[in-house]
């Protein structure tokens, strides 16, 4: 009998579980720093964007002029970077994690509007309303960081704390259903006490 082996996972997903999960904590800090430097001149300090990309493109660009001429001056011979090219391989890998976002894009709309129930498309339109009233109140570039610092964050502490935080929802969950019981005696005993007034004035108006 032929054993069935998974398929290996790709390499680009590989390194995006590798960065949300601090495993390379130089490249996660590093998006984390440009993510916020970049949504504090935008938003805090109102740069415009093309301005803040220029900056960068002279930044980027001074470095590697001093670099090579420092590299020069010191008589090594400066890297060439003439050659500098992506392989077929990363770009066959990017294409195909782009085909794949879109086919998953794809069978995730048709999943919900025809295979699933009702309700299940109900709700997808209840989240995709809430996610526009929520576009409402903030701009797309602090959605847009709001989001890549949430990734950088979340996961990271569920992989830590994820035991104390199951517990600690359990716990909220059992104080919940008995704040809830407590609740629906007390309606209960309300209902019953009022039912028991009703009675006692209907017998009293028969008595007189």
């Amino acid at each position: 009998m032929s054993s069935v082996t998974p398929p290996s996972s790709s390499p680009a997903l590989d390194t995006f579980r590798d960065i949300i999960l601090w495993r390379r904590k130089k490249v996660s800090a590093t998006v984390l720093l440009v993510s916020t430097a970049t949504w504090t001149l935008l938003q805090v300090y109102h740069f415009n964007f093309i301005t803040v990309v220029s900056w960068l493109a002279i930044f980027f660009l001074a470095s590697l002029f001093l670099w090579g001429n420092i590299l020069r001056l010191l008589g090594k011979e400066p890297p060439k970077v003439s050659n500098l090219e992506f392989s077929e391989q990363t770009s066959v890998e990017i294409s195909n994690t782009c085909r794949t976002v879109v086919e998953d894009v794809l069978r995730w709309m048709f999943r919900v509007t025809v295979e699933e129930k009702w309700f299940v498309f109900a709700r997808t339109l209840a989240g995709l309303l809430l996610l526009s009233y929520v576009g409402t109140l903030f701009d797309f570039l602090t959605l847009v960081y709001i989001g890549i610092t949430t990734l950088m964050t979340v996961p990271v502490i569920y992989m830590k704390y994820g035991e104390q935080i199951k517990r600690q929802g359990e716990r909220v969950k059992g104080e919940m259903r008995r704040f809830y019981e407590m609740f629906d005696e007390r309606k209960m005993s309300s209902q019953f006490a009022k039912q028991e007034k009703e009675k006692k004035v209907e017998h009293e108006k028969k008595l007189d």
